[in-house]
């Protein structure tokens, strides 16, 4: 197996067949530009992950953090405080594949614990033996009063649910990972086995509709990283016999979706309701609408702070670093409208002390906060958690 490494958004030149060029081509994932000789220039633009093309592997990684940290982050996208103890214990895992998967077991097998989850579900057949409740409307219209076959209707106790489908769906993508250690893909076919009464979604069927209540409750973690891992998992044919096999993200998302994520796991405990993108008008007209990440609310419905993640690095270096000129545009227009002296932006990256930017003539002050993605997910926890009080001190002054 031949891999190579590329960092995203930077240009990276390399060797490789027309079959290959013509399967990256056909991913529309990868920016790939011919140059001579059998060389092309590939830049990954905004995805990191893994991509698996015969016997060649690209392997994409972040510009801000390492691709081990990806599993973590994404765990505040799916909702769940159980990132915020649990998966810290993870960093010990190296590798992008084995990270993902061992994060995976860790909830199947905790939702798995009592055995497979089993609901009723009222299945129609016809049978010469009366097994059910008889359909009458269906016996008098189709068999015109005949005896046998009889029409009926019986309720099923089984573990073919819509919750086991796509936990064996994403078990099943995740075995075909590239350099899975043993005892991870052990562990894997040991959740396999006890699905083993489960459909297999095929690749083409769309996904059952899930709905997260009381009765799948111990589901809900492993539920949420199954829709990400499969939303993140992606198979194309490229030309010719050569099979592509992606695993990718797009990590302004990644960022974005930890940064709110995070921050409301921190917030919300403290009083406020937070809403992630709710929807404002700019205007009397209301023709500009506007949706920040995150506005908290006190106890009386009055927004009390508005946050805005933004996977960006400064630009500049030194003492010469600025944030863009128009995320700070947006915010001002944001604490316009929701009346706040005060609006904060989350950038990635950086050791530098906070920008304060206080506009001329209105009375608003524009924070820019730098995230460092290269700390230890506790470390960046504690960083996330010290960042919210601050944000919530300056709102009551």
């Amino acid at each position: 197996m031949r891999s190579i490494d590329l960092i995203e958004h930077e240009d990276t030149e390399v060797e490789l067949t027309a079959t290959q060029y013509e399967a990256i081509r056909a991913l529309d994932s990868i920016a790939v530009t011919p140059l001579f000789s059998g060389r092309y220039r590939l830049n990954p633009r905004g995805k990191v992950g893994a991509i698996r093309l015969g016997n060649l592997q690209l392997v994409l990684h972040p510009k801000v953090t390492e691709l081990r940290r990806i599993p973590f982050l994404l765990g505040f996208h799916t909702g769940g405080d159980v990132w915020r103890s649990e998966f810290v214990r993870l960093e010990a895992v190296s590798g992008f594949s084995t990270a993902f998967a061992e994060s995976f077991v860790q909830l199947a097998s905790r939702a798995l614990a009592r055995g497979p989850l089993r609901r009723y579900r009222t299945e129609t057949t016809v049978s010469a033996i009366p097994t059910g409740r008889m359909r009458v409307r269906e016996q008098a219209t189709r068999q015109f009063g005949v005896a046998v076959p009889i029409h009926i209707e019986r309720d099923e106790y089984t573990v073919d649910t819509a919750e086991n489908q796509i936990l064996l769906a994403a078990t099943r993508l995740l075995q075909g990972l590239p350099e899975l250690p043993v005892a991870t893909l052990r562990k894997l076919r040991k959740i396999t086995q006890s699905l083993q009464d489960v459909r297999i979604l095929s690749r083409s069927e769309p996904r059952p509709p899930l709905v997260f209540d009381r009765g799948n409750r111990t589901y809900h973690d492993v539920l949420r990283l199954s829709l990400v891992i499969l939303d993140g998992g992606s198979f194309a044919l490229g030309e010719g016999t050569l099979t592509v096999r992606a695993f990718l993200f797009d990590m302004w998302r990644i960022y974005e979706d930890f940064v709110t994520g995070a921050l409301r796991a921190a917030i919300a405990p403290c009083g406020f309701r937070v809403a992630m993108q709710d929807q404002h008008l700019l205007t009397t007209n209301s023709t500009i609408r506007l949706r920040p990440d995150l506005v908290c609310y006190d106890a009386a419905g009055t927004p009390a702070a508005v946050i805005d993640a933004k996977y960006k690095v400064e630009r500049g270096g030194g003492r010469n670093r600025t944030y863009p000129e128009a995320d700070i545009y947006q915010m001002l227009a944001y604490c316009a409208v929701l009346g706040l002296p005060e609006g904060h932006l989350v950038y990635a990256r950086g050791h530098e002390p906070e920008s304060v930017h206080p506009i001329r003539n209105c009375g608003i002050t524009i924070h820019c906060h730098a995230l460092d993605l290269a700390l230890e997910p506790d470390t960046m926890i504690e960083h996330i958690d010290a960042l919210a009080a601050r944000i919530l001190r300056n709102s009551q002054g």
